[in-house]
């Protein structure tokens, strides 16, 4: 298909994933071209600025690629700007994530972190991670196209312009409490409503990410690409303000689609799936089960309606991803076609070379490549637990080399998922467990020998071998180096399509304060809305039921509405 050259210019100050920006301008029909110099803004007729990771490594990177006066000058030029997620948080004067570095202040107002407290004594879960609904201050405006109230964006972010609760009925001469005239939409989360993103002249941003966002993030950014240059002037300050209002908490529960990748017996990229990790027929040929192509099946889920998309591969612990351009080359095409969120697992670690036992690529290095080919998020298995085990050694400190130190630093926490495999040990008494922590099971998880009670252990190497560090030994450790999600599996419940393991759920919730996505166990649409309401999990995550038909989707997301849950509709593909 051929695109428009419209002069749509994407500033990248090199963090994070922008391949899935530009294959969405490509789906609305454009070109988009990269600001890499100076000289470049005079090019450009549009500028979109995405960002993820730490408002102080964009700016650092903004001026030290001479990148900042030239921005400001765009800016003032009344040519259209826009801004996703640092790119929003740069307009404004300072974040509480760098304190000292400075933004381009056009809007004074400060950025904070997400208090603690979700009210009633309850704690909050940062960041704030999903599908959240953004209400317009004064009515539509053009840049904000909603598929209806059932409408949805994605955010993850830990730091907001959150707006303090003595200014929902503020009078203006208490402007100072606000970003007075920039407010566009406002988004709550639990007990704090924060600016969602911001409007004026030829400036728009946004906290959530449009380019995953489904349908409807695609619709704003083609309102975005399709107005006219010539109808826009330089910003000035507006002679009305609009009263901060209060608007209800529409946080959804994210259910995600799960793709076990790996090599088939003719040398194929296959979706499979297994009964305690055994991925081969039981009978006849005994090849690895192909249930689809990686690809073809990421696209249908997206269209389904399923709020993220993880691939998990299998194989990888084997050799190096870095060599491993089938699944990398999986990773960019999705990206092409599905518009939320993409984590992608197997092999993020330090890759050491066998015979000379030096790094010769580092997880940050491994990471980057995901990243680079369209991926939103890694997710790290093995390596965590040696990281939580290292973690320990060295009197609950990192040292920084672990690959979570690695990727959280540059990219953000929220690129950080720990993918959990533990396996119950059951035992009689507390004591028995040697400090290990212990957990009362469900009646239907009851030991061979009547016991009630166990201590999850973790395990590496896809379940292969395990290791003395049990589930909440790693999960407090990973939350503590900079991981941002857990991903909770349960090798004891996998293909058992008997539900989620609530006990081991709940353990993990109790102790950290990062998302956490329940898996393994799912076999029928009364499972997902089960574990919402006994664990307050943020997310839950099934494979094979999707693969093979059993439960669809759209039947989840229906079932978790009539009991009450926040949830996006089904998406629409453009």
């Amino acid at each position: 298909m051929s695109r428009k050259s419209s002069g749509v210019f994407m500033l990248d100050y090199g963090a994070g994933n922008v391949r899935s920006l530009v294959n969405a301008v490509n789906r609305m029909g454009y070109d988009i071209s990269v600001i890499s110099t100076p000289q470049d803004f005079a090019k450009a007729e549009k500028i979109i600025f995405p960002g993820v990771g730490a408002f102080g490594s964009g700016m650092a990177s903004l001026r030290a690629k001479g990148l900042e006066q030239p921005l400001r000058e765009y800016l003032a030029s009344g040519r259209p700007f826009m801004g996703i997620c640092i790119g929003m948080q740069s307009l404004f004067a300072s974040s509480e994530e760098n304190p000292g570095v400075s933004g381009l202040g056009l809007i004074d107002f400060p950025i904070t972190r997400f208090s603690s407290d979700a009210g009633n004594g309850a704690v909050k879960t940062v960041p704030h991670m999903g599908w959240n609904a953004a209400a317009t201050v004064d009515g539509p405006l053009d840049y904000v196209n909603h598929d209806g109230e059932d409408s949805r964006y994605y955010f993850v972010h830990s730091f907001a312009a959150i707006v303090p609760k003595s200014s929902e009925s503020v009078s203006k001469e208490q402007q100072h409490l606000l970003p007075g005239g920039w407010t566009c939409t406002l988004t709550t989360y639990q007990n704090e409503t924060f600016i969602s993103s911001v409007k004026r002249g030829n400036v728009f941003a946004t906290q959530f990410h449009p380019e995953k966002s489904g349908s409807a993030g695609l619709k704003l950014l083609a309102s975005f690409l399709e107005v006219n240059p010539a109808n826009f002037t330089q910003p000035t300050p507006p002679t009305t303000f609009p009263l901060i209002k209060s608007v209800p908490d529409h946080l959804s529960r994210r259910i995600i689609a799960c793709l076990d990748v790996r090599t088939n017996d003719a040398g194929d990229l296959v979706v499979t799936k297994g009964d305690q990790y055994d991925v081969r027929e039981t009978t006849g040929s005994k090849n690895v089960r192909n249930l689809g192509k990686p690809v073809t099946l990421s696209a249908t889920y997206f269209q389904q309606g399923a709020d993220e998309i993880t691939f998990l591969n299998i194989t990888s612990f084997k050799g190096s991803v870095l060599a491993d351009d089938a699944m990398l080359e999986v990773v960019s095409r999705a990206s092409e076609c599905v518009f939320v969120p993409l984590t992608v697992g197997g092999g993020i670690r330090d890759l050491v070379d066998a015979t000379t036992g030096k790094i010769t690529a580092t997880a940050l290095e491994v990471a980057a490549e995901y990243f680079r080919s369209g991926a939103d998020k890694v997710s790290i298995g093995s390596d965590a637990v040696y990281a939580a085990e290292a973690f320990y050694k060295n009197g609950n400190r990192g040292d920084g080399s672990s690959s979570i130190e690695q990727i959280s630093k540059v990219y953000g926490a929220q690129a950080v998922v720990i993918s959990v495999d533990p396996k119950r040990v059951y035992v009689k008494s507390v004591e028995e467990a040697n400090g290990h922590a212990v957990v009362r099971v469900g009646d239907k998880d009851i030991g061979p020998n009547g016991e009630t009670l166990a201590w999850y252990q973790c395990t590496v190497k896809g379940g292969r071998e395990a290791r003395d560090v049990d589930v909440k030994q790693l999960v407090v450790a990973c939350e503590a180096l900079g991981a941002g999600e857990i991903l909770c599996n349960c090798m004891d419940k996998d293909g058992t399509n008997s539900g989620f393991d609530h006990a081991l759920l709940k353990l993990v919730k109790d102790n950290v304060r990062i998302p956490v996505i329940a898996s393994s166990g799912a076999g029928k649409v009364e499972h997902f809305t089960e574990v919402f309401q006994a664990t307050n999990v943020e997310a839950a995550l099934a494979a094979g039921i999707f693969h093979r038909n059993e439960v669809k989707i759209s039947d989840v997301k229906d079932e978790l509405r009539k009991n009450g849950f926040e949830s996006r509709r089904m998406d629409v593909a453009l």
